[in-house]
């Protein structure tokens, strides 16, 4: 069988080809089967028989194929089956086989010649299928039989017996000798209610041997892929999303899409324009009629709209539309409506109108919409269909009545469509013929867009669209060109431009007057508030904040009031981390949630998980995240930022708890609702495939930082980078991406982003390893060099977790990081440090499970280097625990690695039997034996006093002893922990 050559690789079909495959591994041992293909053109039929022919040839399969083609009502007798012949005449292996069988071979000089000299058709199939018979016994034999939607009369009588009388039909004894498999493919969408395959396709998928496989559409991540392989330039992420949304699965449809990439143009490909309108244009001159009229109205229309539209007497049309089913263009649908099987079809048959006669149509659309009433619902389609009719004045008005409904039911992406829409009709409309009323100007409409923008997720949209409105908005209205400016703040805020953001936001607050006092003056002090802070001007903030709350509850601004609330929340005293704090903003969230003020709403929500966060109590975080993603989703604000936010910190959430899988579950979700917003749902989730081995993950974040600069997305990439080079010995890699992530993060007044120490943690693992190895080597100079590299970094860590971003110490999370940093530091100067160690594994106790075990396996080997090879071994236990449970391979070999260089095997075995200790508890006593009292614990181990005291308690009761003393006696007596080597 001669293969169709492919340029582009094999994707997708995974479930397909495994049950192909199967019915192949059945066919070579002696389970003859049969299987009918189907599927839409151009889904990738003919790909996966070429796929799966290629693996039987390579399986040593004999491969056999024969087309079926489109040759009108004169088709030619027993084709395919003569193209297999033909194939087989030429190859003197099987010139034995094909002159056993003559009748079958005199097919070649003309099928009814060759059934009236053999003596009738029977004797005809006959032969084929014992020709067929005796190729399997020699060896595996595939059949291919493609398109059989074009298969002549007699080639389907010969089908028909194959299958059900011949080459599938059991021997005497009741058992498939022939090693043979049939794969017959055909198309699904071009089965009309007439067609003749249809009779026999039933006929045959009720024989036990035979059963139906249709391929579906391929999945858009899939087609994703098949475009990007198509394409040696990258396309913009932009242009694949909309081949990917064009194509809806079909591969063929795709390829045609790319390649019109290269022309510039943006409408149908001629060449795809031509194949999907030869169905057309086999209708009738009134069903064309009517499917021209349907694609004026869109992907569906409904039947009574349909009718006014295209004006033809019920029994015209509804054979029109009959006819156009059954040739599978259109598909009924519920409530009475009709829909194109496939959008691009609809496209082809809407270019294919006259300009004249798409306006009228679109007009008549128009005028019978607005009949019926002017509902909400009908006002983006009247908008459409009076933009394309060229009646400006309508079509702005309707445009503007879809942005309002689009608001009211919680739709900022679409308002925002309806929105430029109606801006970009503005200046083409008659002052006159403007719709009137306040809050309709140019200015007002485009500030009103740049919300919706925001609360889609397109940040920089939105600062483009106020930056507009600035340019548009005089000095005569000050409070208006105030509005402008502390919105032009806080988009600015949102793309992290911090400096502009606090200039605007001071120019609005001074624009307006204190006295008296106002709500714009109000909301603009409430957004300096924020700028203020986010450039570490905290004194300034306070002090308009206090201010402004008082004014806002003398003019029962309730929902600025809750703004400032949770503003004063985070600024005063010990902020969100404290209870006192997170109940201020459980107040706060409460007279937002009076003023139903959602996006204020979910910054308290946002407020409040991140203040349960940063106190380390991660499973009070999750509750306040639920419920701030579920008010978004009833608001339909998930696109928003607090919404964005709150994705991230959950999976994060997740992740530290070590609830991988999980995590990875919610991030696959959120990137199918936020293809936009990778590095919110894909952070964690990378971070999860880096640490089990995921060699593509370093691609995937290096991705994250291409077009516009995205906070979220440098900060994860910048993790995941470091940590890959890091991982993969790279010690210069990983040092360079900490210091380019901590530099693009750094914000206008020098203030470093709080990841910076877990930034440096993780890039001093790397300069640890390159110091560690060249220590070995006896370089001291290379020693000496990333011993410098290590203090800076340890130095830059240090100063971050003492003042963070707000100026406050950071929390338990930035502790623990700092810890590692500290005992990275130390391994990179002098070694590993088991005290260092010990704190950095205490420090992650009541946090993120993978770092803890990252920091067991190190903290074994220094116990190792220590001379402690019952506590080595009882860490290393616990660290390939903790591997082994989060599936964290990389980790989990080195862990085996150490175990095996240190023999701790056994050690760890007798250990684990011996000791009836927890690992925490372990710890504890190993301080107690250095004489710590319990706040020295605690402070040791970065757990509270009381904690300690618990631990205590726990190992009095099951050393069965009567005090600390004792307790550490019969420990060091029952080798449960050793002596301290002396320092000399």
């Amino acid at each position: 069988m001669t293969q169709t050559s492919f340029s582009t690789p094999f994707l997708g079909r995974v479930d397909e080809l495994a049950r192909l495959s199967g019915v192949l591994e059945r066919a070579r041992g002696g389970e003859a089967r049969a299987v009918l293909v189907a599927g839409d053109a151009g889904v990738g039929k003919t790909r996966v028989l070429d796929e799966v022919a290629g693996r039987a040839a390579a399986a040593g399969m004999t491969v056999l194929s024969g087309h079926c083609v489109d040759l009108g009502d004169v088709g030619l007798s027993y084709l395919p089956f003569t193209e297999v012949l033909g194939v087989l005449a030429g190859d003197e292996r099987c010139a034995g086989v094909l002159a056993a069988h003559p009748v079958v071979g005199r097919l070649l000089g003309g099928g009814r010649d060759a059934e009236r000299e053999s003596g009738g058709r029977l004797r005809l199939f006959e032969g084929m299928a014992g020709l067929l018979a005796d190729l399997a016994d020699i060896a595996p034999l595939l059949l291919v039989l493609e398109d059989l939607h074009w298969a002549d009369q007699s080639s389907r009588d010969l089908l028909r017996f194959l299958l059900s009388r011949g080459i599938l039909q059991r021997t005497a004894g009741g058992a498939r000798t022939h090693r043979l498999a049939v794969l017959a493919s055909y198309r699904a969408d071009d089965l009309h209610r007439r067609h003749p395959l249809r009779p026999l396709l039933a006929e045959l998928v009720r024989l036990p041997a035979v059963e139906r496989l249709e391929l579906r559409p391929l999945s858009d991540a899939e087609v994703t892929r098949l475009v990007r392989a198509l394409e040696e330039r990258p396309l913009p992420d932009s242009t694949v999303r909309r081949i990917v949304e064009r194509a809806e699965g079909n591969a063929f449809y795709a390829e045609e899409l790319v390649a019109a990439t290269d022309t510039g143009a943006g409408g149908m490909p001629s060449g795809l324009a031509d194949v999907l309108l030869i169905r057309f244009e086999q209708l009738s001159d009134t069903a064309q009629q009517v499917l021209r009229t349907a694609a004026v109205a869109g992907r569906r229309v409904g039947y009574d709209l349909l009718r006014d539209a295209v004006r033809l007497p019920e029994d015209e049309l509804e054979s029109a539309l009959r006819e156009a089913v059954g040739r599978q263009l259109l598909v009924p649908g519920d409530g009475d409506t009709y829909a194109f099987r496939h959008a691009l079809a609809r496209e082809a048959v809407y270019a294919d109108l006259l300009p004249g006669e798409r306006a009228r149509l679109h007009g008549a659309f128009a005028r019978l919409l607005a009949g019926r009433g002017h509902p909400a619902e009908t006002a983006a389609e009247r908008a459409h269909h009076y933009r394309e009719s060229h009646d400006l004045a309508e079509a702005l008005a309707a445009s503007l009545e879809a942005a309002d409904h689009a608001h009211r039911v919680g739709a900022p992406a679409e308002e925002l469509r309806h929105l430029e829409t109606a801006l970009d009709l503005w200046s083409a409309v008659e002052p006159a013929a403007r719709p009137s009323g306040e809050g309709v100007d140019r200015v007002t409409l485009t500030l009103r867009a740049s919300a919706a923008a925001a609360h889609a997720g397109e940040a920089h949209r939105a600062v483009s669209l106020t930056r507009s409105a600035l340019a548009g908005v005089g000095d005569t209205d000050s409070e208006l060109a105030a509005r402008v400016r502390y919105t032009l703040a806080g988009n600015l805020i949102g793309v992290d431009s911090l400096t502009a953001a606090f200039a605007y936001s001071s120019e609005a607050l001074a624009m307006i007057p204190a006295e008296p006092p106002s709500r714009t003056w109000v909301w603009a002090a409430a957004t300096h508030v924020l700028a203020a802070r986010q450039v570490g001007e905290n004194e300034t903030a306070l002090r308009v904040a206090r201010r402004a709350l008082r004014v806002a509850e003398e003019l029962r601004v309730t929902d600025a009031r809750a703004d400032l609330l949770i503003s004063l929340a985070v600024l005063e005293g010990g902020g969100r981390r404290t209870p006192e704090g997170r109940e201020q903003l459980r107040a706060a969230r409460e007279v937002a949630r009076s003023a139903g003020n959602a996006p204020v709403e979910m910054r308290a929500l946002f407020n409040l998980a991140v203040g349960c966060f940063e106190s380390g109590d991660l499973d009070a975080c999750l509750p306040w995240l639920t419920e701030g993603l579920d008010r978004a989703r009833r608001a339909g604000l998930l696109s928003s930022p607090y919404p964005l936010e709150m994705r991230y910190l959950r999976l994060l959430v997740l992740y530290t708890l070590g609830r991988w899988d999980e995590c990875v579950r919610a991030a696959a979700a959120d990137a199918e609702v936020l293809p936009g917003a990778g590095g919110y749902w894909s952070g964690p989730a990378l971070y999860v495939a880096l640490a089990r081995g995921d060699v593509s993950a370093a691609d995937r974040a290096r991705a994250l930082l291409e077009g516009h600069f995205d906070w979220m997305g440098t900060l994860v990439a910048g993790i995941a980078l470091t940590d890959a080079a890091a991982l993969r010995g790279d010690a210069e890699a990983a040092v360079e991406r900490m210091r380019a992530t901590v530099a693009a993060l750094t914000d206008d007044a020098g203030t470093h982003p709080d990841a910076t120490v877990r930034l440096a943690a993780l890039a001093l693992s790397a300069v640890a390893d390159r110091a560690a190895e060249l220590r070995r080597a006896g370089d001291e100079a290379g020693v000496r060099h990333w011993a410098d590299t290590a203090a800076e970094l340890v130095e830059l860590a240090r100063a971050t977790a003492v003042h963070g971003e707000d100026g406050t110490p950071q929390g338990p999370e930035g502790r623990a990081w700092l810890a590692r940093a500290e005992a990275e530091w130390a391994r990179a100067g002098s070694g590993p440090d088991a005290e260092a160690w010990a704190k950095a594994v205490g420090a992650f106790a009541d946090g993120d499970e993978y770092e803890r075990a990252r920091c067991r396996l190190r903290y074994a080997e220094a116990l190792l280097a220590a001379g402690r090879r019952e506590e080595a071994a009882a860490e290393a236990g616990a660290a390939r625990e903790t591997a082994v449970r989060l599936g964290a391979t990389p980790l989990l070999e080195r862990t085996d690695a150490l175990i095996r260089r240190g023999r701790l095997a056994d050690t760890a075995d007798a250990a684990h039997r011996a000791s009836p200790l927890t690992a925490r508890e372990q710890d504890v006593l190993r301080l107690l034996a250095r004489g710590r009292s319990n706040r020295q614990i605690g402070e040791e181990l970065f757990i509270t006093g009381k904690t300690a005291s618990v631990h205590v308690s726990n190992i009095l009761a099951k050393l069965s002893a009567a005090s600390r003393t004792e307790a550490v006696a019969i420990a060091y007596r029952e080798g449960l922990i050793s002596p301290e080597p002396s320092v000399s």
